[in-house]
């Protein structure tokens, strides 16, 4: 039996053999391998640090000498892509838990923590922490909210703009501000959008539970109004909640046909469409399935914050309704969202292990299918990253290679000995050490 992992040629052409590809990750398969085959077994010939071929197994080498890497089935996945993070959060919860982790104790303790500790140095460390881990897992591009509320805007932003800079050759990075609605209107919301369109980001902004009718309506049209002068994309926070009566989804849908909007709009969340009726689930799915909306969900957070009450077992597990919107055929990614922060206490920009708790806590299974474009090609497609999360000829080789042989060997186990190639080249996997940050974490009294 080979070994795993198998050793790299340092020859600049060579050929992975026996590849397991995910069929919806490929443009265009080689082979077709049947009806019902999710996994595709193809040779991906390497050369200069491109995918040069796609070819049928065993036929890659045929009147050529190249080295071979056989995987022997093993999977290969393009890098992956995280569509909604939140990484100037990141690693504050050794010293700012949430005492109850409930919502409001995710706000009270991160605006106390920001108010206080959030200097240019202190968020660019904790930054670039989050960025080595997410290098490490296979991540080649990544968005993330920045906290924007006066002052923290000019502080913030700074440091993304250096950091973009520093990982430009990694990780493609984006950024999105993040402040309430309410805060976008008069000279602020100006400001803001001046200095998002400076830095080349998406305007974004969350929408309260208690936001609704013709306030909220106005607020939207000031936030697309904004948005559609400088010519930005839109990301929002909607119905992160389980109020049946928080339909912020519907409204920004409606919206976006209001204002004949060109941009491309993402809202995260959307948990409350779960526990609607079905009146208002068809409607609010009608509306933005018409607006092209794509949604992005954040299982790991949402299951670790909704439906929280002391001393009671949670009811239900704050995921949209995914299969519904999959259908409709509105696009949908899955993300990190927050890690080791007072929204998330746990997490670590692992977009696998992303992967592999979604489709155990959203049944995205029988048949896998083309779950696994949630997070490489579609939140690809949203950032604007084309040829992004798939394996293409002519594209970089920027692959995540895995021993495991199907999705039952993939999801059972947390893949710790994956290979991560960046230009055909494997990288170094070793995550960086918390006692890195060790300076940082002194809470406060």
């Amino acid at each position: 039996m080979a070994r795993w992992p198998p050793e790299l040629p340092g020859s600049p052409r060579f050929v992975l053999r026996s590849a397991s590809v995910p069929r919806c990750l490929l443009v265009a398969a080689p082979i077709d391998a049947g009806p019902g085959n999710e996994l595709v077994r193809v040779d991906i010939v390497v050369d200069d640090g491109r995918v040069a071929d796609l070819l049928p197994i065993g036929t890659a080498t045929a009147g050529e000498t190249m080295p071979v890497v056989d995987l022997e089935e093993g999977q290969a996945w393009p890098c992956f892509v995280d569509l909604h993070t939140h990484l100037d959060k990141g690693h504050i919860w050794p010293r700012a838990p949430n005492r109850d982790n409930t919502f409001d104790g995710a706000l009270a303790a991160t605006g106390a923590d920001r108010g206080v500790r959030w200097s240019a140095e202190d968020v660019e460390a904790r930054f670039d922490f989050a960025l080595r881990c997410a290098w490490a897992h296979g991540t080649a591009a990544i968005r993330t909210h920045l906290d924007s509320v006066a002052p923290q805007h000019r502080i913030s932003w700074p440091v993304f703009d250096r950091l973009r800079a520093r990982w430009r050759d990694r990780i493609a990075l984006q950024a999105v501000t993040i402040v309430l609605i309410d805060f976008l209107e008069g000279p602020f919301g100006d400001e803001l959008a001046d200095l998002v369109a400076t830095h080349g980001g998406v305007l974004g902004a969350v929408i309260p539970a208690s936001a609704g009718g013709p306030d909220l309506d106005r607020r939207l049209d000031r936030i697309f109004t904004l948005a559609r002068s400088r010519g930005l994309d839109l990301d929002f926070h909607a119905d992160e909640n389980g109020d049946p009566r928080s339909t912020a989804l519907r409204a920004i849908a409606e919206a976006t046909l209001r204002n004949d909007f060109a941009g491309r709009v993402v809202v995260g969340h959307c948990c409350s469409l779960a526990v609607q009726s079905d009146v208002d689930i068809e409607r609010t799915l009608s509306a933005v399935a018409a607006a092209r909306i794509a949604v992005v969900t954040l299982p790991m957070c949402n299951l670790f914050l909704q439906d929280r009450r002391a001393g009671t077992t949670p009811r239900w597990r704050g995921v949209t309704l995914l299969h519904e919107m999959r259908a409709r055929g509105i696009p949908v990614s899955i993300a990190s969202d927050n890690c080791r922060d007072p929204f998330h206490g746990y997490g670590d920009l692992d977009m696998l292990e992303v992967f592999r708790e979604s489709v155990r806590i959203a049944q995205l299974d029988c048949p896998i299918g083309d779950w696994p474009a949630a997070v490489t090609s579609t939140p690809a497609d949203v950032m604007r990253l084309p040829g992004n999360g798939r394996i293409v000829a002519g594209r970089p080789a920027d692959l995540v290679l895995f021993s495991a042989r199907s999705y039952s060997e993939l999801l059972s186990r947390p893949q710790s000995d994956r290979i991560v190639l960046r230009n055909g080249c494997a990288v170094d996997t070793t995550l960086p050490d918390y006692r890195e940050l060790d300076h940082l974490m002194q809470q406060r009294t």
